[in-house]
């Protein structure tokens, strides 16, 4: 008898467009207009199933377009919760084309949009938790959260960014005889909302806005290169209020600069009433990415953007961090974990998204199903998973300790030398912030080796962010200019290990500790299971005796205080 299938996520909304003409453009390929707004309708559907209420758009996450779509095909869209926080949720959005000839599908591109649960009179609603089900869901629930640090975090990076950044760096190296000024590329365009263009509680549809804001940020890059631009990416979408049927929305788009290949746009919403004297509401911002691209489909060469004296300096100096930022969230938070280089240097501009990537990929390890039980010895289990080229382990324990106390004696490194004979000392480099450091770490891996290793870690500490949730330490290796590898030292890199810990009870937790070894390190696991399996779990009884020890002192001064 064939196995049920497994129940469908009941926030899941599923639609398919089949692409007409009136949906194109001059190429005869899909608008992306268009496609923003069959976007945020499907996720709009997808937050009001599980919040059983209006939902309104508060912001959409970077969306990168990895093909073009054509007349004739079909834009399929998959939109369901991955995790309700508050008043707030995060959706997800698959994008993909089917061509009907040919039985082809490919992927379009990723989103994420934040909605907000809206009952009487704007009022917010509390929402009801999310209980993932899949391996999948259970992923995309844990990494919610992290991306909604980042989100928070953005603004932060970037001002952070221009402020280190010299203000009299040249920030183009071109020859700039022909560059085109700015103020060129500038458009204005006004747009009467009207019912059409309204969702079912009266506001303006929010995919409706991101259209419109597409439309003129296209002329703008359009006016730049005299030709017909492709749209790349757009930077996130922030929605800092509504508007209303029978408001007049200006739009406003100008090129904030030119790189070689490439051009950002910067594009806004304002609200008017009737009465254009009155002062604007500001409804949205954003920045679009685009290429020209040739015959052959490569990108063109652009002129370049001579800014404006004031404000448009700073925005072409702020176009120019926001590519640096774009470049490196891309390349740390977008790539697979096995694209992305173990040591990836760390600097200010890419802080936010390595934290992310350290905290993610521990998360996603953390809910993988398929751990098979290796070991077990007394209270200790130690798990394995094979998965691609690489072996992961999992050991775990009950300890009788506060998951606070154990979170704050395992994520100093510092103190780990007490516990795991392999460590030989770990020296504070550097602390970012409150929850992320970076460390300097002499160890001895393999005792045949007369030879110490070290590494440099980024350490990521997180709090739960509701109830269910455990503390997390993660650890992943970075590069910094101040400690290249030293002769007397062999350079060793973590890609993804740390620890989980989740209370059982008031004074009991569960620990548990991930490490996905490398593919160098395979061969002696394979020579040495037995003896591997057993210096692990000493190690992890170790772990124990000092959590207990250093629980007794610190309630000791407590009672001497």
């Amino acid at each position: 008898m064939a196995s049920p299938l497994p129940a469908r996520n009941p926030t899941e909304v599923q639609m398919s467009q089949l692409v007409l003409p009136c949906h194109t453009n001059h190429r005869n390929e899909l608008s992306t207009g268009q496609l923003l707004k069959w976007i945020d309708t499907a996720a709009c559907l997808s937050a009001e199933r599980h919040a059983g209420c209006p939902c309104v758009t508060a912001s959409m996450d970077d969306i990168y377009f990895e093909h073009t779509i054509s007349v004739g095909q079909v834009v399929n869209i998959k939109a369901k919760v991955n995790r309700a926080f508050n008043s707030s949720m995060e959706v997800g959005i698959q994008v993909s084309y089917e061509d009907l000839c040919s039985g082809k599908h490919c992927s379009i591109c990723k989103a994420y949009a934040t909605f907000v649960a809206q009952g009487p009179s704007g009022s917010k609603v509390r929402l009801k938790p999310l209980t993932p089900q899949t391996e999948e869901e259970k992923i995309e629930y844990s990494i919610a959260a992290e991306r909604r640090r980042m989100r928070l975090a953005h603004k932060d990076t970037l001002k952070d960014l221009l402020t280190r950044s010299p203000p009299d760096t040249e920030l183009e190296t071109r020859d700039g005889s022909g560059a085109v000024p700015a103020e060129k590329t500038r458009v204005e365009s006004v747009e009467l909302v009207l019912p059409p263009h309204a969702n079912h509680q009266g506001n303006t549809f929010g995919g409706q806005i991101m259209a419109w804001m597409e439309n003129v940020a296209t002329i703008a890059a359009s006016r730049l290169c005299h030709a017909h631009p492709t749209l790349r990416a757009i930077e996130m979408f922030h929605f800092r209020g509504p508007s209303q049927v029978g408001d007049r929305l200006v739009l406003k788009a100008i090129v904030n600069n030119a790189f070689k290949n490439s051009m950002e746009v910067g594009v806004s919403a304002e609200a008017y009433g009737r009465e254009m004297s009155v002062s604007p509401r500001h409804i949205n911002s954003a920045f679009m990415t685009f290429e020209v691209l040739d015959q052959e489909g490569r990108p063109r060469v652009l002129p370049m953007v001579a800014p404006e004296p004031g404000d448009g300096e700073r925005r072409y100096r702020e176009a120019s961090a926001r590519k640096k930022i774009r470049l490196d969230r891309k390349y740390v938070v977008s790539c697979k974990q096995t694209e992305v280089p173990l040591s990836v240097p760390w600097d200010q501009s890419n802080k936010v998204y390595l934290s992310y990537n350290n905290v993610s990929a521990l998360k996603t390890l953390v809910a993988k199903t398929n751990w098979a039980l290796a070991r077990e010895k007394e209270k200790v289990r130690m798990y394995t998973l094979e998965e691609d080229k690489f072996l992961s382990f999992r050991i775990e324990m009950s300890v009788c300790i506060m998951a606070r106390q154990a979170f704050s004696l395992l994520s100093n490194l510092r103190r780990r030398h007490e516990w795991d004979s392999h460590y030989a000392s770990a020296e504070l480099v550097q602390k970012v912030d409150d929850d992320d450091m970076i460390y300097h770490v002499v160890s001895r891996m393999h005792r045949q080796e007369s030879k110490l290793q070290d590494f440099v870690i980024l350490a990521s500490r997180r709090k739960p962010c509701s109830k269910g949730d455990p503390y997390v330490v993660a650890f992943r290796s970075v590069t910094l200019p101040t400690h290249p590898p030293r002769a007397e030292y062999t350079r060793g890199e973590t890609l993804c290990s740390g620890f989980c810990i989740w209370p059982e009870s008031e004074e009991m937790s569960k620990v548990a500790y991930y490490n996905q070894a490398m593919p160098g390190y395979l061969n002696y696991v394979t020579t040495n299971v037995a003896g591997l399996s057993s210096d692990i779990c000493a190690t992890f009884e170790a772990c124990e005796k000092f959590l207990l020890k250093n629980k007794e002192d610190l309630i000791s001064r407590l009672r001497d205080f």
